[in-house]
């Protein structure tokens, strides 16, 4: 029979639509406006009296609150306020009664009911241009990549001239320079040859001094700009790196100036570990342990990281073996005793390195130094009296571990001495993000408030309503019932398109909103395609039923062909799109997908329903053009 659906399409219909505004509903929970407390460290725990001195901080400022809860694992706590306005001031009142130590992080708590997220409802993630979020500016230290690049030049002429038997004095001179002092003419010029061969973008000048026969390695200002200009580049890939490991939604990392990178994180991601990982500038260094009659210009004394050995020390040779940035991967794991480690992977040089410094120094040891980069907060008054915050920056440097080398070693080995899973995952993730090239300072953090999102959602939504107010009242005029059953399924359109938008976590962004606006209309325009195709039919003389049926068939194709067009741009926009622009490829894709399914099944359903299986003399859809009049 003609026009009839079987009962299993129209469950298919049914079980979609009720599964779209199940899965859609969680947007209508707005978040509530929170702080988040987590320590600088993962292994630092949050306990009900950290969490009492931060309510009470909150208490006596006036600050509203409520709901404070510490999350499972008590490696965080969160303090739901009544305000979104007190955020910064909240944050502000905690920070300075808790001290250093702790992040305090501005967030937004999600209020969607426990059943719903229990079978995995949770709202759309909203870009920064509609939810706010948090801002960091982050100021590239180029004078310590300058500083480093010196260290590298130095002890790598140090090696090939104590493997070629070169004797001499080598040193810095200044912050640019690599002085080289010599007995001899002839010692000087096989120094100045190793040299020009090994780093040929040095600048290197002669200088004689009464006995002693002088040569200096310069970096020129173009060496020191590439310096600059990589150590900025390779801290960009990283960072872009340690936010993908966060997985949060449509950051913006980008470069800002000379030595100023930009880090913008949209949502409510969990922002506390985003700021403790990007933040966290720390590097791994490979020493031999210094013998214990080795002068005192050669050695350095680092304390031990681990909990189990606080106070003791240990004496590390001044020369590094390489660094964390030749570590190509690293796995959290454990060792045969069940303690933390993580497996480490080097890069060929760095394998190389290594198997060359451990070969020729079996049976001792070999330190694995971590620095970390910290801030001591320090409160001053600004010109206009008002108490401010100032971060003042240190690096850390203490001892993970120092076993004994058994034997060579190569790309492949494994760091113990960790205290817990926590701090083996988070320094794993660290190093296989990438070592930072140089260290990073936050010149600027700042929250972007949510104010001017929610203006721009008001205004989005308020467009969505007015288009499709004019569509309904254009489909009800021109087409009576046929308009009204298009009109329910571009309902059904706009819930199914949030709902698998939520579902797989894409963002909705400002150009998001104009992607739906759009999708508003073509979804409506497969529906004119098809009635007007029933009209025509109907004024070719077939009968009502007929009509539909032919409608719909002939129809289809020209809709599916106008989509998938559409659809492929959309992935092209994606593919080669950023930002914005990824956003309303986004929305545009899916509601693309979810319009063909509506305007072709749903509104069938709907036709059936209405018209299917019964003797139909006329159709209400409008006026029907008579035979031979002009298509």
């Amino acid at each position: 029979m003609l026009n009839r659906y079987p009962i299993w399409k129209y469950l298919i219909v049914l079980i979609v639509v009720i599964g779209g505004a199940l899965y859609a509903s969680p947007n209508l929970y707005a978040p509530d406006p929170a702080l988040q407390i987590a320590g600088e460290s993962s292994g630092t725990m949050i306990d009900e009296r950290l969490l009492s001195r931060a309510t009470t901080a909150l208490d006596d400022a006036s600050i509203a609150h409520f709901g404070e809860i510490i999350e499972p694992g008590g490696r965080s706590a969160l303090i739901r306020l009544e305000e979104q306005e007190t955020q910064l001031r909240a944050q502000a009142v905690v920070s300075r009664a808790l001290g250093d130590g702790y992040i305090i992080a501005l967030n937004l708590a999600e209020t969607t009911p426990d059943w719903l997220t229990g079978v995995g409802g949770q709202p759309m993630k909203l870009g920064l241009d509609l939810s706010g979020g948090v801002h960091f500016k982050l100021e590239v230290d180029t004078a310590a990549a300058i500083e480093r690049r010196m260290e590298y030049y130095l002890n790598a002429t140090k090696r090939s001239l104590r493997e070629e038997r070169i004797r001499g004095f080598v040193g810095l001179d200044g912050d640019r320079a690599v002085l080289g002092r010599f007995r001899s003419e002839d010692l000087r010029e096989q120094a100045r040859s190793l040299i020009a061969d090994a780093f040929p973008e040095l600048l290197l000048d002669r200088v004689d001094e009464e006995d002693e026969f002088l040569i200096f390695a310069r970096m020129t200002d173009v060496t020191v700009d590439e310096i600059i200009d990589y150590s900025v580049s390779q801290n960009l890939t990283t960072l872009r790196n340690r936010v993908n490991e966060l997985g949060v939604s449509e950051p913006l990392v980008q470069r800002q100036g000379r030595n100023r990178i930009v880090v913008e994180l949209p949502g409510i991601q969990d922002t506390a570990e985003a700021k403790r990982i990007l933040g966290k500038v720390a590097n791994l260094e490979f020493r031999l342990v210094a013998n214990a009659d080795a002068p005192a210009a050669e050695r350095q004394r680092f304390e031990y990281r681990s909990e189990d050995r606080q106070g003791a020390t240990e004496y590390l040779e001044r020369d590094v073996i390489i660094t964390g940035e030749r570590v190509s991967n690293a796995q959290a794991s454990f060792d045969q005793n069940g303690r933390p480690n993580v497996q480490i992977s080097l890069d060929s040089e760095g394998g190389t390195l290594m198997s060359r410094a451990t070969r020729n120094n079996i049976k001792r040891r070999m330190g694995v130094l971590f620095i970390e980069r910290k801030y001591r907060t320090r409160y001053e008054m600004d010109e206009n009296g008002e108490e401010v915050a100032v971060k003042v920056p240190y690096d850390e440097k203490k001892l993970l571990t120092a076993p004994v080398i058994q034997s060579a070693l190569g790309a492949q080995f494994q760091i113990t001495g960790l205290d817990n899973p926590l701090e083996s995952s988070e320094l794993a993730l660290m190093l296989r993000a990438g070592a930072l090239a140089a260290p990073i300072t936050f010149v600027e953090e700042r929250t972007v408030g949510p104010s001017l999102g929610a203006e721009n959602i008001r205004l989005g939504v308020k467009s969505v309503q007015y288009g499709l107010a004019l569509v309904v009242l254009f489909m009800v005029l021109y087409y009576r019932v046929f308009g009204l059953c298009a009109v329910t399924a571009l309902t059904a359109n706009l819930v199914l398109l949030v709902a698998i938008m939520s579902l797989l976590g894409a963002t909705l962004t400002l150009p998001g909103i104009a992607g739906i606006v759009l999708t508003v209309g073509m979804a409506v325009d497969a529906n004119v395609l098809i009635f007007s195709r029933i009209r025509e039919e109907l004024g070719n003389g077939l009968s009502p039923q007929m009509a539909i049926h032919s409608g719909f068939e002939r129809a289809v194709a020209t809709i599916l062909d106008a989509n998938i067009t559409t659809l492929i741009v959309a992935v092209i926009l994606y593919a080669v799109g950023t930002g914005p622009v990824k956003g309303f490829a986004v929305t545009l894709s899916v509601g693309i997908i979810t319009s063909m399914f509506t305007a072709i099944m749903g509104t069938r359903a709907l036709v059936n329903l209405i018209y299917g299986g019964r003797r139909v003399e006329t159709l209400a859809i409008g006026r029907i053009p008579k035979m031979g009049d002009a298509a």
